[in-house]
């Protein structure tokens, strides 16, 4: 390769900022990667210079959550694998991780062959893929050990939510959990209840309620904190490491603040939306604006969400921001306009997350410019087993590297945005913040804030990324050392021992109404008044009932009668009357 100033770059005197550190260094870009890193560094002629004095230098940004070309009630996103990932170079993203998602039924790695056959084309930045698993069987369990093992897939995701659709049971969940655990695979969970959902959806619909706030009000947040907290503990109980994805409520990410305390090893992901706006929009009289925030799970109504999502961030509760990005036009999103349960879910937020997070969580002065980088990329090359060539700023890393200049302000807007939906969620938020230059796998693809791009459709690269990860499994290794079962040595019991009946004979008769055999007595007196017999079983009238009938029947008609006889001294003496 002919070396020049398209693949040669020297980034000068810009403050680097890593996860865990920041110093004014300079960086030089040389075929993909970085060659040189410090002061007074050595850097051939030739190299483009790109004076960064003021500014800062940090990783590129890695999004852990997008949905680009994702089919949901027969219509497909508009943000596809080359818009998407060119709106997210713009916004300082130089790796997106989508989703595999196979119909139930469909072979997860045929589902894979196709999501890459789709990307690979189109991609302008770096990408690597989740695989949902949305059915449970022998066939699936193969499928991942596949993708795992040859494919480079080290993270699968599953559903509590979409009741017939993509829920697994909490057994079957179970088991998906153990054989994640044996891969040495990244067990993710979209975490609701389906069950109650389904049930919540109807009961709205029934009430007459069929507009977008029928959606957030059909999933209140504790279906989702309830939905976190299940599967924590099943994944505990196989010692499984967990991660939620799309953390929208309070009350979730203190399930998994609280879990983590105790030790659980589990991540929690918010996305750019639950930071930078609220649910209450679902509300809005515009059926346009209200259907533009639908998505799942919801973002809730009550204000303090986004900041209290970001106090957890902040504090390492949770750990990294996704834009769960799945973009619907209006027209799209109007499939549902008479009924809540058929609008495409999904919003908008892949350029936009890093902004949003400087926003609202540094200039808060809720997090300082390391746990920026570590949210927003780090931790995410950490948990996917991509640190430290993804995610850090150090001789060897591959050069995805972002000029980001943290006095600049950009105001949100669906007219500027990148993205081809019609709708920004974060429409006229001010952000601090403001990525100057974009440069992924060594090669300037943003200058000028955004306003010149250089991409080529279908240039982006493939990473796979290998399983068992040591900064997620090592707890999980030692503790299955320590958490072996044991059985107690004890001396065998030689006692009596009861005899067990068959389970047959152990159940209890149902009592049986005695025949007129049974109650008569030795002198032949049928004892009927103890017997169980009804009235007319006995054959006597029952005088408290009518006993008219048409046909002149009584319920006595069957008791043999003797004829009228003449008595002639009856008790208390002689009379000529016929009884």
């Amino acid at each position: 390769m002919v070396k020049t100033a398209t693949n040669r770059i020297h980034i000068k005197g810009g403050r680097v900022v890593n996860d865990d550190q920041s110093v004014e260094a300079d960086v030089y870009i040389e075929e993909g990667v970085v060659k040189g890193f410090g002061k007074d560094i050595l850097v051939p002629g030739g190299a483009r210079i790109i004076d960064a004095r003021g500014k800062l230098v940090i990783p590129g940004g890695i999004d852990p959550n997008t949905h680009f070309e994702i089919e949901s009630n027969g219509v497909t996103s508009v943000d596809d694998f080359y818009k998407g990932t060119k709106a997210a170079l713009v916004g300082g993203t130089t790796l997106t991780i989508d989703c595999v998602l196979p119909e139930k039924g469909e072979s997860l790695a045929e589902s894979y062959e196709k999501w890459r056959q789709k990307a690979d084309g189109k991609v302008v930045s770096d990408y690597s893929l989740h695989v949902a698993v949305t059915w449970w069987g022998e066939k699936v369990k193969d499928d991942m050990a596949l993708l795992a093992k040859e494919k480079g897939v080290n993270s699968f995701l599953v559903f509590l939510a979409h009741k017939d659709k993509y829920q697994l049971s909490d057994s079957e969940l179970y088991e998906f959990f153990t054989h994640c655990r044996e891969l040495g695979v990244l067990a993710m969970v979209h975490a609701e209840n389906g069950d109650l959902v389904a049930e919540m959806t109807k009961k709205m619909l029934g009430m007459g309620i069929r507009g977008p706030e029928g959606h957030v009000l059909s999933r209140p947040e504790e279906l989702e904190s309830e939905a976190a907290q299940r599967a924590i503990a099943i994944a505990n109980r196989v010692n499984c490491p967990i991660y939620i994805t799309r953390v929208m409520s309070r009350s979730a990410g203190d399930v998994i603040a609280a879990a983590r305390k105790r030790g659980n090893v589990v991540y929690g992901e918010p996305t750019a939306a639950g930071l930078g706006t609220d649910g209450s929009h679902c509300w809005d009289k515009n059926w346009k604006v209200a259907a533009a925030h639908v998505t799942d799970p919801p973002l809730r109504p009550d204000p303090s969400t986004p900041d209290h999502l970001m106090d957890l961030l902040a504090n390492g509760d949770l750990q990294i921001v996704g834009s769960d990005n799945r973009t619907f036009t209006t027209s799209q999103k109007a499939v549902g306009k008479d009924d809540f349960s058929k609008i495409p879910c999904g919003v908008n937020g892949v350029e936009d997350r890093m902004s949003v997070v400087w926003e609202r969580g540094v200039v808060s002065g809720k997090m300082d410019e390391n746990r920026f980088v570590a949210v927003t990329s780090t931790n995410a090359a950490k948990i996917f087993n991509m640190y430290p060539k993804k995610g850090r700023i150090a001789e060897g890393s591959d050069a995805d590297v972002i000029i980001w200049d943290p006095e600049a302000t950009r105001t949100i807007s669906v007219r500027t945005h990148h993205q081809a939906v019609d709708f920004n969620v974060f429409e006229g938020l001010t952000c601090h913040g403001v990525p100057l230059y974009t440069i992924c796998q060594g090669k300037v693809v943003c200058e000028d804030s955004g306003s010149v791009v250089h991409v080529t459709q279908g240039a982006g690269s493939w990473v796979p990324r290998d399983r068992r990860c040591d900064h997620v499994f090592k707890r999980i290794h030692a503790r299955e050392k320590l958490r072996v079962p044991k059985p107690v040595e004890r001396e065998p019991y030689d006692g009596t021992v009861a005899k067990a009946e068959p389970e047959e004979t152990l159940k209890v008769a149902q009592p049986t109404k005695p025949t007129m055999e049974e109650v008569t007595t030795s002198t032949g007196v049928r004892d009927l008044h103890k017997s169980g017999f009804t009235l007319a079983e006995r054959g006597i009238r029952d005088l408290r009932k009518s006993g008219f009938s048409l046909s002149g029947e009584q319920v006595d008609d069957n008791v043999p009668r003797r004829t009228g006889q003449r008595i002639t001294k009856p008790p208390g003496g002689s009379s000529s009357i016929i009884f």
